[in-house]
């Protein structure tokens, strides 16, 4: 799902919990991401983290030791992605 507006470009993601650090480390990679935020199957946020030009993987591991502790828990989530248009 892709919404466009003046700014920025919103995608959403539905994966299974195993696949999550997966493809945040994939959106990472990308480098146009603004944000990521991720959620349960009911929609409730369970977190959200800012990526700024620069932000290199020893910033980011204690993030992703986080998600690979929600993939844990979590049969299916979403992942919001706010990427720059």
């Amino acid at each position: 799902m892709t919404n466009t507006n003046k700014e920025n470009i919103k995608e959403t993601f539905t994966i299974k919990g195993e696949q999550l650090l997966h493809k945040i480390k994939e959106l990472v990679e990308e480098g146009n991401v603004r944000k990521i935020s991720i959620h349960d199957k009911e929609g409730k946020e369970l977190m959200s983290f800012p990526l700024t030009i620069g932000v290199v993987g020893v910033v980011l591991a204690p993030v992703f030791a986080a998600i690979g502790a929600i993939a844990a828990l979590i049969g299916e989530c979403t992942i919001s992605v706010e990427r720059d248009k």
